[in-house]
């Protein structure tokens, strides 16, 4: 029996189909939606589309139409794929997916289409997506009806994209397995990049991390103790190379496959390891499993809140309890948080049957309910928020790495990382995050080259989370780039040449922490992704639609980051006027453009218009002096931008300091909205360019 649809909030409907099941996302979220946002989006009298919904001998059938043209894209971390329409998508989470099956370790069953809606179907089955590429027995082709007369049409598709069909009237089918039923939630645009925000408002509104987290950060070696991991601090700062957070592997617990959660032999004082690491300015994270082991304190408690199979011999906690999550949280602040610990990494919540075949099985048994699919598709939330109550209690924001995410995951302040090391997909990483309300980091750790090095940190500055992850190796990577030779103390004879290379490219990441700290406020109160594709801001643009080698970061940046050894390369100008960031040169846009790319350098452009807020490069992000600003206005009219001082606690707790450059005086200011909370913003220069 289908429901008449409920508007929910402003442009957002819910439909609900047949009997849903009680364990969804929705059902299981634990952050609201952010309801001024929605609010403040405006309101939609009508829902885009309308979905009908069957059950069948396999579970529940939902059907959605398509229209001529209609491109859809999303269905979460789809590293394989970019375009989902004409394919068939299975939302299994598995890490290492090497196929273009649906495989992930962070599915979404949320896409979002050129015609300017989203739809989320709220499920935490292995849904499977048929995306236009079915049509039944008898029905003719059509290219009549599109849905929104603005968005793209039959005519505009290259020649490849009408041979899948995507010229003619089409559906995509939804078939959830074991259900009688299924709520659907549409998420009406009137453009696609405003049903993306809608959807990100909906699940909470986007993550904030602290001033902090978007520093540089780097994994130490996990064989380290604590004088080496200390004295691996000490080196970063004589060698001057930016980092906020450092990171600890496996070995600073007694017991790590499965956990045990408390600190080895390696580690015998962990407060005063942590406080003499924040005294130079560092923070420390942690990395963990939930698995937990027969030796942890924790096992006889969890043991009654946990799934009947093992993982590595540790159980699974059913953090769909609150008992659970609360014996795991109040343990995490007791030995972790209390001491100082500032974040954590969340490793292997996904599951794996291509790589050792760990994790607990589908048949599994959870006493909330769920079986082990379900629990598969929401671990890496419900880990997360067992891990919040720690950071909650004592009113401080967190920002940490997790290896599996899903439905409504934009407010958690977790970025996604990968075991798989290819650099094009980690670029790729980069654009498609921003359909679903994920967050990615394209690491740093193999490299063939020293250049190949260079590029890959130029990726990664530029991403989320900018992460070194050095965790068998010795040295840094730029002291030598081979495991084995590094290990064995053998550094390379051009290591300060690379040494110097890298340090430039951190530099920028630390200059653009206003501005990218302002793109984080701006998703967390209009859930704007401040990494996304280019489509999501320029659906008209035939150009853009295939593009995912190449991503806008906030409002003003485009980046294009150079795979391999090429010293050029070929780069996408959307509509406006734009800047190269290095040599200021001016270029008109809807045009593709190729630009030097000098080893030191990624391709990187400003759009015309910006007042582009720099911050002089620091060791640190608690360097005051990381809080002197040049300005710099591109093109010819004012401008304007803002940024936020923060005290890392609150995300309500801002100051905007709102810049101004006036064209015609040539003279900038400088406006704070609140007051003054810790170091204090100041433009130390203003400039022009072009």
């Amino acid at each position: 029996m289908t429901r008449p649809p409920e508007q929910v909030h402003p442009g957002v409907w819910k439909f609900t189909l047949g009997v849903p099941e009680q364990i969804t996302p929705v059902s299981s979220r634990h952050y609201p939606p952010a309801a001024d946002g929605l609010r403040k989006l405006g309101t939609l009298h009508a829902t885009p589309v309308t979905p009908e919904g069957v059950p069948s001998k396999r579970g529940f059938l939902v059907r959605l139409p398509l229209a001529p043209g209609e491109i859809v894209y999303g269905l979460g971390l789809q590293l394989q794929s970019f375009i989902q329409r004409g394919l068939n998508k299975k939302l299994r989470v598995n890490a290492d997916p090497r196929i273009d099956s649906g495989d992930s370790h962070a599915p979404v069953p949320f896409y979002v289409t050129t015609q300017g809606y989203g739809v989320l179907v709220d499920t935490a089955r292995y849904a499977t997506f048929y995306c236009g590429s079915t049509r039944h027995v008898g029905e003719p082709p059509s290219t009549a009806g599109a849905a929104n007369p603005d968005g793209p049409t039959a005519g505009d598709l290259p020649a490849v994209f009408r041979e899948r069909g995507m010229g003619e009237k089409g559906e995509i089918l939804v078939e959830i397995p074991e259900a009688g039923g299924v709520d659907v939630y549409v998420f009406g645009g009137p453009t696609m990049r405003a049903a993306v925000q809608r959807y990100n408002l909906f699940s909470g509104g986007g993550a904030l991390p602290p001033r902090w987290g978007l520093g540089m950060w780097y994994r130490c070696d996990g064989r380290f103790n604590q004088q080496e991991v200390l004295k691996m601090g000490a080196d970063l700062r004589a060698h001057r190379i930016p980092c906020d957070v450092l990171g600890l592997e496996p070995g600073w617990q007694s017991h790590a496959y499965s956990c045990t959660f408390v600190w080895s032999a390696k580690f015998p004082n962990p407060g005063e390891l942590v406080r003499q690491l924040g005294a130079s300015q560092y923070k420390v994270n942690l990395w963990e499993h939930a698995y937990t082991n027969p030796a942890s304190p924790l096992y006889d408690q969890l043991k009654s809140h946990s799934g009947d199979f093992a993982v590595w011999g540790g159980l699974a906690p059913d953090f769909l309890q609150p008992e659970a999550r609360q014996l795991f949280g109040d343990f995490h602040d007791r030995e972790h948080v209390s001491l100082g610990v500032s974040g954590y990494k969340l490793d292997e919540c996904d599951n794996s049957d291509f790589t050792g075949s760990w994790s607990f099985p589908e048949l599994s048994k959870f006493p909330s309910g769920a079986d082990g699919e379900q629990m598969h598709s929401m671990l890496g939330q419900r880990y997360a928020d067992a891990i919040q109550i720690a950071f909650n209690r004592h009113k401080t924001r967190t920002y940490g790495l997790v290896r599996s995410s899903g439905a409504l995951a934009a407010p958690y302040p977790y970025a996604l990382y990968s075991d798989l090391y290819d650099h094009a997909e980690f670029v790729k990483g980069v654009a498609k995050i921003g359909f679903c309300g994920l967050l990615w980091t394209p690491e740093v750790r193999d490299a063939e080259t020293d250049v190949e090095l260079i590029r890959r940190l130029q990726s990664v500055v530029l991403s989320p989370l900018a992460l070194i992850n050095a965790w068998y190796i010795k040295n840094p990577p730029w002291m030598q780039i081979h495991a084995d030779a590094n290990n064995a103390g053998q550094l390379d004879p051009n290591w300060q040449w690379i040494e110097s290379a890298c340090r430039t490219v951190m530099e920028l990441r630390m200059q653009l922490v206003p501005y990218l700290h302002a793109a984080f406020v701006r998703y967390h109160r209009e859930g704007l992704p401040p990494f996304r594709a280019l489509v999501m801001d320029y659906p008209q643009d035939s150009r853009t639609w295939t593009i995912d080698d190449q991503f806008l970061v906030g409002e003003s940046l485009l980046v294009a980051p150079v795979i391999g050894s090429a010293l050029e390369r070929e780069v996408y100008l959307p509509e406006g006027e734009w800047y190269h960031y290095w040599s200021g040169q001016h270029y008109a846009g809807k045009q593709s453009v190729k630009v030097a790319a000098p080893i030191e350098q990624i391709p990187l452009f400003v759009k015309s218009g910006t007042l582009l807020p720099l911050a002089q490069p620091t060791l640190h992000t608690a360097d005051p002096a990381s809080y002197r600003l040049t300005a710099r206005a591109y093109g010819a009219g004012s401008s304007a931008a803002s940024v936020y001082e923060d005290d890392g606690t609150s995300p309500a707790v801002l100051t905007e300091v709102r810049l101004s450059w006036d064209a015609a005086s040539k003279s900038g200011s400088v406006k704070r909205d609140g007051p003054v909370r810790g170091p204090q913003y100041e433009v130390v220069d203003w400039k022009t360019i072009g």
